[in-house]
């Protein structure tokens, strides 16, 4: 989805914080089962925050150590070339 690593998006809106109030739902998938989803708000938002982000190289390193907890994710991402 949106041409980005699947395990960064997630390590992204698994944090409620990250995106406005609302962007992020849960849906029920059965009685006890829910996943994660985005409004369509919450894509443009993400796809805007994303884009802000890879600017430069410094801006982007800077936006993974600010928007995703998970140390071996980051160095991974930022291991790869910058688009």
């Amino acid at each position: 989805m949106l041409g980005e690593d699947p395990e960064l998006l997630e390590a992204i809106v698994c944090n409620d914080d990250n995106l406005t109030y609302g962007s992020i739902i849960s849906v029920y998938t059965g009685p006890d089962d829910t996943i994660t989803a985005l409004t369509d708000d919450g894509i443009g938002e993400l796809k805007d925050m994303l884009r802000d982000a890879r600017i430069t190289t410094e801006t982007w390193h800077a936006f993974l150590d600010d928007f995703v907890d998970d140390a071996e994710l980051v160095a991974r991402i930022k291991a790869q070339s910058p688009r």
